[in-house]
């Protein structure tokens, strides 16, 4: 049995560009309806990957749409890999955590998206183009 080290975070001096946003429960419907609001040329602008209670958009950060309870998500070149909350940082160095996590989740694709809230690992490798009807149809289902 491993039980792993327990990783806290910490605020960053300087928070990172975001290139991405992520939405959980209530909040990732909210985003969904906020990107729906928008005209197929905005939405070609952003690429994204859902799970059954999240949303996860990369794009531009000028472009990034603005959800009340989304989070931001930055690449920090010191763990290239790994798309991390803009404002946060692990209380390790950065490159150990990076290849941790890369071992630790060998099932997924980087780049890997590092969720707090709650504390999960996304691989946005499959991230595709939105595209108006299948994500309608995924605020439908939820």
């Amino acid at each position: 049995m491993n039980p792993g080290i327990a990783v806290t975070f910490s605020a960053r001096g300087d928070p990172l560009e975001p290139v991405g946003v992520v939405g959980v429960g209530p909040a990732a419907l909210a985003l969904a309806r906020r990107v729906l609001a928008e005209d197929n040329a905005t939405l070609a602008r952003w690429r994204g990957v859902t799970a059954q209670n999240a949303l996860l958009l990369l794009g531009a950060s000028d472009a990034l749409p603005w959800v009340d309870g989304a989070h931001y998500l930055g690449r920090d070149p010191a763990a290239p890999r790994l798309l991390m909350p803009t404002t946060h940082r692990p209380d390790v160095p950065l490159e150990a955590f990076e290849r941790a996590l890369l071992h630790h989740a060998a099932s997924l694709a980087p780049p890997l998206a590092i969720l707090l809230e709650p504390r999960c690992i996304v691989s946005v490798a499959e991230a595709r183009p939105v595209m108006r009807e299948l994500l309608q149809a995924w605020v439908d289902r939820s």
